[in-house]
Protein backbone atom coordinates (compact mmCIF):
# COMPACT_ATOMS: atom_id res chain seq x y z
CA UNK A 1 0.00 0.00 0.00
CA UNK A 2 1.44 3.39 -1.04
CA UNK A 3 1.19 5.97 1.72
CA UNK A 4 0.94 9.72 1.33
CA UNK A 5 3.81 11.61 2.84
CA UNK A 6 3.05 13.11 6.20
CA UNK A 7 2.33 16.81 5.79
CA UNK A 8 2.98 17.54 9.48
CA UNK A 9 6.20 19.09 10.82
CA UNK A 10 9.03 16.59 10.16
CA UNK A 11 10.76 14.84 13.00
CA UNK A 12 14.39 15.74 13.71
CA UNK A 13 17.06 13.07 13.21
CA UNK A 14 20.59 13.73 14.40
CA UNK A 15 23.97 12.60 13.19
CA UNK A 16 26.33 10.97 15.66
CA UNK A 17 29.20 13.06 17.08
CA UNK A 18 32.04 13.25 14.59
CA UNK A 19 30.05 11.48 11.85
CA UNK A 20 28.95 14.55 9.88
CA UNK A 21 31.98 15.02 7.61
CA UNK A 22 30.45 13.49 4.48
CA UNK A 23 27.11 15.23 4.91
CA UNK A 24 28.81 18.59 5.44
CA UNK A 25 30.78 17.96 2.23
CA UNK A 26 27.52 17.69 0.31
CA UNK A 27 26.99 13.95 0.09
CA UNK A 28 23.29 13.20 -0.54
CA UNK A 29 23.24 10.11 1.69
CA UNK A 30 23.66 9.55 5.40
CA UNK A 31 24.38 5.96 6.33
CA UNK A 32 22.70 4.26 9.26
CA UNK A 33 25.97 4.07 11.22
CA UNK A 34 26.26 7.88 10.98
CA UNK A 35 22.81 8.50 12.48
CA UNK A 36 21.78 8.43 16.14
CA UNK A 37 19.29 5.57 15.99
CA UNK A 38 17.32 6.46 19.10
CA UNK A 39 14.13 4.55 19.98
CA UNK A 40 12.15 7.47 18.56
CA UNK A 41 14.12 7.36 15.31
CA UNK A 42 13.72 3.61 14.97
CA UNK A 43 9.97 3.97 15.46
CA UNK A 44 9.55 6.27 12.45
CA UNK A 45 7.90 4.62 9.43
CA UNK A 46 10.26 3.90 6.51
CA UNK A 47 10.12 6.76 4.04
CA UNK A 48 9.36 9.45 6.61
CA UNK A 49 10.36 13.03 5.82
CA UNK A 50 12.75 14.28 8.50
CA UNK A 51 15.02 17.17 9.28
CA UNK A 52 18.64 16.08 9.61
CA UNK A 53 20.89 17.91 12.07
CA UNK A 54 24.43 17.44 13.31
CA UNK A 55 25.21 16.94 16.97
CA UNK A 56 26.62 20.48 16.75
CA UNK A 57 23.19 21.85 15.85
CA UNK A 58 23.96 22.47 12.17
CA UNK A 59 20.84 21.95 10.08
CA UNK A 60 21.38 19.83 6.98
CA UNK A 61 17.96 20.17 5.40
CA UNK A 62 15.08 17.80 4.75
CA UNK A 63 15.66 14.12 4.02
CA UNK A 64 13.83 10.84 3.47
CA UNK A 65 14.53 8.50 6.37
CA UNK A 66 14.45 4.72 6.61
CA UNK A 67 15.59 3.28 9.96
CA UNK A 68 15.86 -0.20 8.44
CA UNK A 69 18.14 0.59 5.50
CA UNK A 70 21.92 0.90 5.23
CA UNK A 71 21.31 4.24 3.52
CA UNK A 72 19.48 5.71 6.48
CA UNK A 73 18.68 9.10 4.97
CA UNK A 74 18.53 10.56 1.45
CA UNK A 75 18.68 14.29 0.88
CA UNK A 76 15.64 16.04 -0.55
CA UNK A 77 16.31 19.74 0.06
CA UNK A 78 19.09 21.69 1.78
CA UNK A 79 16.46 24.10 3.12
CA UNK A 80 15.38 22.76 6.54
CA UNK A 81 12.02 24.51 6.13
CA UNK A 82 11.18 22.90 2.75
CA UNK A 83 7.69 21.38 2.82
CA UNK A 84 8.32 18.63 0.24
CA UNK A 85 4.64 18.78 -0.67
CA UNK A 86 2.88 18.72 -4.05
CA UNK A 87 4.22 22.14 -5.02
CA UNK A 88 7.75 21.02 -4.16
CA UNK A 89 7.48 17.90 -6.33
CA UNK A 90 6.01 19.92 -9.19
CA UNK A 91 8.98 22.30 -9.02
CA UNK A 92 11.53 19.45 -9.09
CA UNK A 93 9.78 17.82 -12.02
CA UNK A 94 9.51 21.13 -13.85
CA UNK A 95 13.24 21.72 -13.42
CA UNK A 96 13.92 18.29 -14.93
CA UNK A 97 11.53 19.01 -17.81
CA UNK A 98 13.25 22.33 -18.51
CA UNK A 99 16.62 20.60 -18.81
CA UNK A 100 15.33 17.85 -21.12
CA UNK A 101 13.63 20.45 -23.32
CA UNK A 102 17.07 21.97 -23.89
CA UNK A 103 18.65 18.58 -24.61
CA UNK A 104 16.07 16.93 -26.87
CA UNK A 105 13.66 17.92 -29.63
CA UNK A 106 11.12 15.21 -28.81
CA UNK A 107 9.71 14.17 -25.38
CA UNK A 108 11.37 10.76 -25.27
CA UNK A 109 14.01 10.53 -22.54
CA UNK A 110 14.78 9.74 -18.94
CA UNK A 111 12.92 12.49 -17.13
CA UNK A 112 14.17 11.82 -13.59
CA UNK A 113 17.50 10.20 -12.77
CA UNK A 114 17.41 10.00 -9.00
CA UNK A 115 19.84 12.07 -6.91
CA UNK A 116 21.17 14.17 -9.80
CA UNK A 117 17.64 15.43 -10.46
CA UNK A 118 17.02 16.10 -6.77
CA UNK A 119 14.68 13.12 -6.30
CA UNK A 120 16.79 10.38 -4.67
CA UNK A 121 15.69 6.83 -5.36
CA UNK A 122 13.31 7.82 -8.18
CA UNK A 123 13.56 7.00 -11.89
CA UNK A 124 11.03 8.21 -14.46
CA UNK A 125 11.23 7.47 -18.19
CA UNK A 126 9.06 9.38 -20.66
CA UNK A 127 7.74 8.10 -23.98
CA UNK A 128 5.74 11.05 -25.24
CA UNK A 129 2.54 10.97 -23.21
CA UNK A 130 3.41 7.66 -21.50
CA UNK A 131 5.68 7.34 -18.46
CA UNK A 132 7.18 4.59 -16.36
CA UNK A 133 8.05 5.17 -12.72
CA UNK A 134 10.50 3.23 -10.57
CA UNK A 135 10.62 4.03 -6.86
CA UNK A 136 13.76 2.48 -5.39
CA UNK A 137 13.48 3.94 -1.90
CA UNK A 138 10.86 3.80 0.82
CA UNK A 139 10.62 7.59 0.65
CA UNK A 140 9.75 7.67 -3.04
CA UNK A 141 7.38 4.74 -2.59
CA UNK A 142 5.54 6.80 0.02
CA UNK A 143 5.64 9.87 -2.21
CA UNK A 144 4.23 8.13 -5.29
CA UNK A 145 0.75 9.70 -4.99
CA UNK A 146 2.30 13.19 -4.94
CA UNK A 147 4.57 12.30 -7.86
CA UNK A 148 1.59 11.09 -9.89
CA UNK A 149 -0.38 14.21 -9.11
CA UNK A 150 2.54 16.41 -10.13
CA UNK A 151 3.03 14.48 -13.38
CA UNK A 152 -0.63 14.83 -14.29
CA UNK A 153 -0.48 18.56 -13.64
CA UNK A 154 2.65 19.07 -15.78
CA UNK A 155 2.43 16.64 -18.72
CA UNK A 156 -0.96 14.89 -18.35
CA UNK A 157 0.31 11.40 -19.28
CA UNK A 158 -2.20 9.00 -20.84
CA UNK A 159 -0.33 5.99 -19.43
CA UNK A 160 1.60 5.54 -16.18
CA UNK A 161 3.21 2.24 -15.21
CA UNK A 162 5.08 1.47 -12.00
CA UNK A 163 8.16 -0.63 -12.86
CA UNK A 164 9.05 -1.34 -9.25
CA UNK A 165 10.85 -4.57 -10.09
CA UNK A 166 14.39 -3.57 -9.17
CA UNK A 167 16.21 -5.86 -6.74
CA UNK A 168 17.50 -2.85 -4.77
CA UNK A 169 13.99 -2.32 -3.39
CA UNK A 170 14.57 -5.27 -1.08
CA UNK A 171 17.27 -3.24 0.69
CA UNK A 172 14.55 -0.71 1.55
CA UNK A 173 12.12 -3.37 2.77
CA UNK A 174 10.00 -3.06 -0.38
CA UNK A 175 8.65 -5.86 -2.55
CA UNK A 176 9.17 -6.03 -6.28
CA UNK A 177 6.10 -5.34 -8.40
CA UNK A 178 5.03 -4.04 -11.78
CA UNK A 179 1.58 -2.53 -12.13
CA UNK A 180 -0.58 -0.19 -14.15
CA UNK A 181 -1.23 3.09 -12.33
CA UNK A 182 -3.13 4.99 -15.02
CA UNK A 183 -4.46 4.39 -18.54
CA UNK A 184 -4.49 1.24 -20.65
CA UNK A 185 -1.34 -0.85 -21.05
CA UNK A 186 -0.09 -2.01 -24.46
CA UNK A 187 2.75 -1.60 -26.93
CA UNK A 188 3.82 2.05 -27.17
CA UNK A 189 6.37 3.90 -29.29
CA UNK A 190 9.67 5.54 -28.46
CA UNK A 191 11.29 8.00 -30.85
CA UNK A 192 15.06 8.29 -31.15
CA UNK A 193 17.18 10.00 -33.81
CA UNK A 194 14.18 10.20 -36.11
CA UNK A 195 13.39 6.48 -35.77
CA UNK A 196 10.43 4.74 -34.16
CA UNK A 197 10.73 1.67 -31.92
CA UNK A 198 8.11 -0.52 -30.29
CA UNK A 199 8.26 -0.72 -26.48
CA UNK A 200 6.44 -2.92 -23.98
CA UNK A 201 6.56 -0.78 -20.81
CA UNK A 202 4.69 -3.35 -18.73
CA UNK A 203 6.47 -6.54 -19.74
CA UNK A 204 9.82 -5.43 -21.18
CA UNK A 205 13.17 -5.20 -19.40
CA UNK A 206 13.66 -2.53 -16.76
CA UNK A 207 11.58 0.54 -17.70
CA UNK A 208 11.06 -0.64 -21.28
CA UNK A 209 13.82 1.11 -23.25
CA UNK A 210 17.50 1.81 -22.64
CA UNK A 211 17.67 5.56 -23.11
CA UNK A 212 21.19 5.52 -21.64
CA UNK A 213 22.67 4.07 -24.85
CA UNK A 214 21.21 6.76 -27.13
CA UNK A 215 24.52 8.44 -27.98
CA UNK A 216 26.36 5.14 -28.37
CA UNK A 217 23.70 3.89 -30.80
CA UNK A 218 24.11 7.00 -32.94
CA UNK A 219 27.92 6.76 -32.84
CA UNK A 220 27.96 3.11 -33.90
CA UNK A 221 25.33 3.68 -36.61
CA UNK A 222 27.58 6.24 -38.31
CA UNK A 223 30.14 3.49 -38.89
CA UNK A 224 27.71 0.91 -40.28
CA UNK A 225 27.09 2.09 -43.84
CA UNK A 226 27.70 -0.81 -46.23
CA UNK A 227 28.73 -3.16 -43.40
CA UNK A 228 27.34 -6.41 -42.09
CA UNK A 229 26.33 -5.95 -38.46
CA UNK A 230 25.88 -8.31 -35.51
CA UNK A 231 23.87 -6.91 -32.59
CA UNK A 232 24.26 -9.37 -29.69
CA UNK A 233 22.08 -9.07 -26.58
CA UNK A 234 20.03 -6.84 -28.89
CA UNK A 235 16.88 -6.55 -26.71
CA UNK A 236 14.42 -4.72 -29.00
CA UNK A 237 17.04 -3.89 -31.61
CA UNK A 238 18.06 -0.33 -30.81
CA UNK A 239 21.64 -0.68 -32.05
CA UNK A 240 20.92 -2.96 -34.97
CA UNK A 241 17.91 -1.12 -36.40
CA UNK A 242 19.78 2.19 -36.12
CA UNK A 243 22.66 0.64 -38.05
CA UNK A 244 20.31 -0.71 -40.73
CA UNK A 245 18.70 2.70 -41.23
CA UNK A 246 22.20 4.20 -41.49
CA UNK A 247 22.93 1.92 -44.44
CA UNK A 248 24.19 -1.41 -43.10
CA UNK A 249 23.98 -4.09 -45.80
CA UNK A 250 22.68 -6.75 -43.39
CA UNK A 251 21.94 -6.85 -39.65
CA UNK A 252 21.72 -9.92 -37.42
CA UNK A 253 19.82 -9.37 -34.16
CA UNK A 254 20.69 -11.90 -31.46
CA UNK A 255 18.79 -12.29 -28.18
CA UNK A 256 17.29 -15.03 -26.03
CA UNK A 257 13.95 -13.25 -25.65
CA UNK A 258 11.39 -14.11 -28.30
CA UNK A 259 9.19 -11.20 -27.19
CA UNK A 260 12.07 -8.71 -27.51
CA UNK A 261 12.96 -10.01 -30.98
CA UNK A 262 9.33 -9.66 -32.08
CA UNK A 263 9.40 -5.99 -31.07
CA UNK A 264 12.73 -5.58 -32.89
CA UNK A 265 11.20 -6.96 -36.10
CA UNK A 266 8.28 -4.58 -35.71
CA UNK A 267 10.80 -1.72 -35.42
CA UNK A 268 12.54 -2.95 -38.58
CA UNK A 269 9.22 -2.82 -40.43
CA UNK A 270 8.35 0.61 -39.03
CA UNK A 271 11.63 2.02 -40.27
CA UNK A 272 11.63 0.34 -43.66
CA UNK A 273 14.62 -1.98 -43.18
CA UNK A 274 12.95 -5.36 -42.60
CA UNK A 275 14.51 -6.74 -45.79
CA UNK A 276 18.01 -6.28 -44.32
CA UNK A 277 17.33 -7.52 -40.79
CA UNK A 278 17.20 -11.09 -39.46
CA UNK A 279 16.75 -12.35 -35.91
CA UNK A 280 18.32 -15.28 -34.05
CA UNK A 281 16.86 -16.52 -30.78
CA UNK A 282 19.66 -17.99 -28.67
CA UNK A 283 21.79 -17.51 -25.60
CA UNK A 284 24.18 -14.86 -26.87
CA UNK A 285 27.47 -16.20 -25.51
CA UNK A 286 26.72 -19.69 -26.80
CA UNK A 287 25.75 -18.32 -30.20
CA UNK A 288 28.91 -16.22 -30.38
CA UNK A 289 31.00 -19.32 -29.64
CA UNK A 290 29.28 -21.14 -32.52
CA UNK A 291 29.83 -18.22 -34.88
CA UNK A 292 33.53 -18.10 -34.00
CA UNK A 293 33.78 -21.83 -34.67
CA UNK A 294 32.06 -21.38 -38.03
CA UNK A 295 34.45 -18.60 -39.06
CA UNK A 296 31.77 -15.89 -39.26
CA UNK A 297 32.90 -12.27 -39.67
CA UNK A 298 31.05 -8.95 -39.51
CA UNK A 299 31.98 -5.37 -40.28
CA UNK A 300 30.48 -4.17 -36.99
CA UNK A 301 29.91 -6.24 -33.84
CA UNK A 302 27.88 -4.88 -30.91
CA UNK A 303 27.72 -6.58 -27.51
CA UNK A 304 25.50 -4.90 -24.92
CA UNK A 305 24.79 -7.55 -22.27
CA UNK A 306 22.75 -7.28 -19.08
CA UNK A 307 24.74 -6.73 -15.90
CA UNK A 308 27.20 -9.55 -15.22
CA UNK A 309 27.78 -8.31 -11.64
CA UNK A 310 24.58 -8.05 -9.61
CA UNK A 311 26.55 -7.64 -6.36
CA UNK A 312 30.12 -6.81 -5.38
CA UNK A 313 30.88 -10.49 -4.74
CA UNK A 314 30.17 -11.14 -8.43
CA UNK A 315 32.91 -8.77 -9.62
CA UNK A 316 35.70 -11.32 -10.32
CA UNK A 317 33.37 -13.59 -12.30
CA UNK A 318 31.96 -10.58 -14.14
CA UNK A 319 35.41 -9.39 -15.22
CA UNK A 320 36.19 -12.86 -16.57
CA UNK A 321 32.86 -12.82 -18.44
CA UNK A 322 33.60 -9.41 -19.98
CA UNK A 323 37.02 -10.65 -21.02
CA UNK A 324 35.46 -13.71 -22.68
CA UNK A 325 32.82 -11.56 -24.39
CA UNK A 326 35.51 -9.22 -25.71
CA UNK A 327 37.53 -12.18 -27.02
CA UNK A 328 34.52 -13.64 -28.85
CA UNK A 329 33.30 -10.29 -30.16
CA UNK A 330 36.73 -9.21 -31.37
CA UNK A 331 37.26 -12.53 -33.15
CA UNK A 332 34.06 -11.97 -35.13
CA UNK A 333 35.11 -8.52 -36.42
CA UNK A 334 36.60 -8.44 -39.90
CA UNK A 335 39.91 -6.64 -40.43
CA UNK A 336 39.39 -2.88 -40.20
CA UNK A 337 35.93 -3.38 -38.70
CA UNK A 338 34.45 -2.00 -35.50
CA UNK A 339 33.63 -3.50 -32.11
CA UNK A 340 31.38 -1.93 -29.48
CA UNK A 341 31.12 -3.49 -26.03
CA UNK A 342 29.23 -2.19 -23.00
CA UNK A 343 28.80 -2.91 -19.32
CA UNK A 344 25.93 -1.77 -17.13
CA UNK A 345 27.39 -3.51 -14.06
CA UNK A 346 27.47 -0.95 -11.27
CA UNK A 347 30.05 -3.03 -9.37
CA UNK A 348 32.61 -3.04 -12.22
CA UNK A 349 34.71 0.13 -12.37
CA UNK A 350 35.53 1.75 -15.73
CA UNK A 351 39.24 0.94 -15.48
CA UNK A 352 38.57 -2.68 -14.60
CA UNK A 353 36.17 -3.02 -17.51
CA UNK A 354 38.68 -1.47 -19.93
CA UNK A 355 41.36 -3.88 -18.72
CA UNK A 356 39.05 -6.87 -19.22
CA UNK A 357 38.21 -5.73 -22.75
CA UNK A 358 41.89 -5.19 -23.59
CA UNK A 359 42.69 -8.69 -22.32
CA UNK A 360 39.93 -10.21 -24.44
CA UNK A 361 40.95 -8.36 -27.58
CA UNK A 362 44.56 -9.45 -27.08
CA UNK A 363 43.46 -13.07 -26.57
CA UNK A 364 41.61 -12.82 -29.88
CA UNK A 365 44.94 -11.99 -31.52
CA UNK A 366 43.77 -8.57 -32.63
CA UNK A 367 45.31 -5.13 -32.52
CA UNK A 368 42.96 -2.31 -31.65
CA UNK A 369 42.58 1.39 -31.32
CA UNK A 370 40.00 2.86 -28.99
CA UNK A 371 37.79 5.40 -30.74
CA UNK A 372 35.55 6.24 -27.82
CA UNK A 373 34.97 5.47 -24.16
CA UNK A 374 31.85 6.87 -22.55
CA UNK A 375 28.84 6.47 -20.33
CA UNK A 376 25.16 7.29 -20.35
CA UNK A 377 23.63 10.23 -22.20
CA UNK A 378 22.86 13.62 -20.63
CA UNK A 379 19.36 12.60 -19.57
CA UNK A 380 21.18 10.38 -17.04
CA UNK A 381 23.05 13.12 -15.14
CA UNK A 382 25.37 12.28 -12.25
CA UNK A 383 25.42 13.76 -8.78
CA UNK A 384 28.97 15.11 -8.27
CA UNK A 385 29.25 13.38 -4.90
CA UNK A 386 28.11 10.00 -6.31
CA UNK A 387 30.65 9.16 -9.04
CA UNK A 388 29.96 5.47 -8.39
CA UNK A 389 26.52 5.97 -9.92
CA UNK A 390 28.20 6.15 -13.36
CA UNK A 391 27.16 2.57 -13.98
CA UNK A 392 27.24 2.48 -17.80
CA UNK A 393 30.53 1.97 -19.61
CA UNK A 394 30.90 1.69 -23.37
CA UNK A 395 33.99 1.16 -25.55
CA UNK A 396 34.17 1.52 -29.30
CA UNK A 397 37.22 0.05 -31.01
CA UNK A 398 38.54 -0.45 -34.50
CA UNK A 399 40.36 -3.73 -34.98
CA UNK A 400 43.20 -4.67 -37.28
Amino acid sequence: MVRRMNASVPSVIRLLPGRDRRVKAGHPWAFSNEIAMTPAAKALPPGSVVRLEGDDGVKHGVWHFNPHSLIGARKLDRNPDAACDLAWFKQRLQEALNLRDKLFDRPHYRLIHAEADGLPGLVIDRYGDAVTIQANSAGMEAATPLILEALHALIAPSLVIARNDSAVRALEGLREETKLLHGEAGIISVEESGLSFAVDPLGGQKTGWFFDQREHRARVARLAKGATVLDAFCHTGGFGISAAVAGASHVTLLDRSEAALALALEAAQRNGVADRVETQKAEALEALERMVGAGKRFGVVITDPPAFAKARKDQPAALRAYGKLARLGATLVEKGGFFFIASCSHHVAPGEFADAVAWGVQRAGREARILHMGGAGPDHPLHPMLPESAYLKGMLLQLR
